[in-house]
């Protein structure tokens, strides 16, 4: 059976909570065992090398040296690591490892929660698959990237709220290797209720799954 462990915290305004209850019904549904985690010393643990699958929501905050150490090489490893919003790509800012392993940060979302688009990058790719533009309605993630992710969605920012990015296209949703280890990150899902949202739903779940390390 394949196994997953969620680790949840951090900013309260990314509902966490919430969200980690979304992830460990949907793994459950999905055949996984699941467990999960409120504090970061989870990732310390040796244990977590043998899990098929990570997902962290842990908008800021910090991680301890010996923990960002071991999360990365057991994702180097092959453990798949998956998740959503800045619970994944605004956790711990000063870990730069944990950056380089994700694929990239948050940096700015102009305008706040504003309506937005939604293009798919990669039609061919079964995550995306059946997969249109959508109409979205959330914060628009403003993101440093790594040019290496296979990107599967992206957005394009009007200028309205900062005009010196207008025609900017930028990445939603991507995969990528780290090591051995599927990454696949959504900046989709400012709180828990944008779950609802077929198509976020659909490539979120469809993603950590390819994430997940074969058993």
């Amino acid at each position: 059976m394949k196994s997953a462990l969620i680790v949840y915290g951090g900013w309260s305004g990314h509902d966490p909570e919430e969200c980690a209850a979304i992830y460990r019904r949907w793994l459950h549904e999905d055949g996984f065992s699941v467990r999960t985690a409120t504090e970061t010393k989870a990732f310390a643990d040796p244990a977590i090398h043998d899990l098929s699958l990570i997902i962290p929501i842990f908008t800021m905050s910090k991680i301890e040296k010996d923990e960002v150490e071991n999360l990365t090489k057991a994702v180097e490893g092959g453990v798949g690591l998956a998740g959503h919003h800045g619970g994944m790509s605004d956790a711990f800012r000063d870990a730069v490892d944990y950056q380089f392993m994700v694929g990239g940060q948050w940096v700015a979302h102009p305008g706040g929660i504003i309506d937005y688009t939604v293009d798919v990058a990669d039609p061919l790719d079964p995550v995306m698959a059946g997969i249109k533009s959508f109409a979205y309605t959330s914060e628009q993630y403003y993101m440093h990237v790594d040019p290496s992710n296979h990107v599967l969605a992206t957005t394009t920012f009007s200028g309205e709220h900062a005009p010196w990015i207008k025609g900017v296209k930028m990445p939603v949703a991507w995969k990528r290797m780290h090591g051995k280890g599927k990454v696949f990150h959504s900046t989709l899902g400012h709180q828990a209720k944008e779950f609802d949202v077929l198509e976020m739903a659909t490539i979120m779940r469809r993603g950590m799954n390819w994430a997940a390390r074969e058993e």
